[in-house]
């Protein structure tokens, strides 16, 4: 007789000793309510030019038709916040980006989870995901309970704030599933809104991705909108505005990940050292790095759209 609850709780136990905030499970099914939302973001071209976003709508909405077989999604939080920060007067990247690329970093964590159940459990198939494939990744951990979506439509934790990435395994094993987080904590507040300097955060825990700070300097491979200028407050590669002004990241704290620690002398650049950075040395200081997806050209562009103000 199959064992949910045993096997939930093995698999909640080897992620915290992994090193996960925490970890939540929900069934794999339908995202009904998810539906009507995605089709109106992208009908209302909110993705921007980031075409991949309009493929596999079904797969987004259903991980049955992503991994076959898939009964269960394990979805887990993994703190980033740092104890350090930039300085205030410098060109400005997103704190996540501060260490390693946390695509390889989780994604070795989820590969070690997913085996720890294969020798506790027996076989099991499934997938690892982080940020890579078409999964709604906040959804998910909404259902398995892990928290709410705020205004900024990213997924908050009343004990740690959103400070943290999103991951999932999705699998071929029944388990226990938890409650879905249904109660919204956000209440009146409208800071994150208040805050954005494009005016990227919609009503209704909506975002105009198109707007977004963070798709303008990642995303976006063609020329910054003139419309932008003097809006981007010296940020270079991602953004952090709507997180800082949160009131629920008072409770962030610093993560233990060292892999995660700034790369050598990053906290220290100054404009004048962005605006004087090479190429060779693009490459020595964002070795391994997430703002290496911007490759140098399209971080220098970043920079110069910032700087000419």
């Amino acid at each position: 007789m199959k064992n949910t609850s045993q096997y939930s709780k093995i698999i909640k136990q080897h992620a915290k000793r992994l090193g996960f905030l925490s970890c939540g499970i929900a069934k794999a099914d339908f995202l009904e309510k998810e539906a009507p939302r995605l089709e109106a973001w992208l009908k209302n071209d909110y993705h921007g030019k980031m075409q991949y976003m309009e493929n596999h709508f079904d797969k987004r909405l259903d991980p049955r038709l992503l991994v076959e077989g898939s009964k269960s999604v394990i979805s887990l939080a993994y703190n980033y916040f740092p104890e350090e920060q930039q300085k205030d007067d410098t060109y400005k990247i997103a704190k996540y980006a501060y260490g390693e690329d946390y695509h390889h970093v989780i994604k070795n964590k989820l590969f070690e989870l997913l085996a720890c159940i294969r020798d506790e459990i027996g076989e099991v198939d499934g997938r690892c995901f982080v940020d890579s494939a078409p999964v709604l990744e906040r959804a998910w951990a909404e259902k398995a309970g892990l928290g709410w979506n705020g205004k900024h439509t990213l997924l908050i934790q009343k004990q740690q704030g959103s400070f943290f990435f999103l991951a999932e395994l999705i699998i071929d094993l029944e388990l226990e599933y938890d409650t879905p987080f249904t109660t919204d904590h956000c209440g009146s507040c409208t800071r994150c809104i208040d805050a954005c300097p494009t005016k990227a955060i919609l009503p209704n825990n909506q975002l105009d991705g198109s707007k977004c700070i963070s798709y303008l300097t990642i995303e976006l491979r063609d020329n910054i909108p003139t419309q932008f200028k003097d809006q981007m407050q010296d940020w270079v590669f991602g953004c952090d505005i709507c997180q800082d002004v949160c009131p629920w990241n008072r409770f962030s704290k610093q993560h233990n990940e060292s892999l995660f620690n700034p790369k050598e002398n990053l906290l220290e650049l100054t404009k004048s050292d962005w605006k004087e950075l090479t190429e060779e040395t693009f490459r020595k200081v964002f070795k391994k790095s997430a703002v290496k997806r911007t490759k140098y050209v399209g971080l220098m562009r970043n920079v110069g759209f910032s700087s000419n103000r």
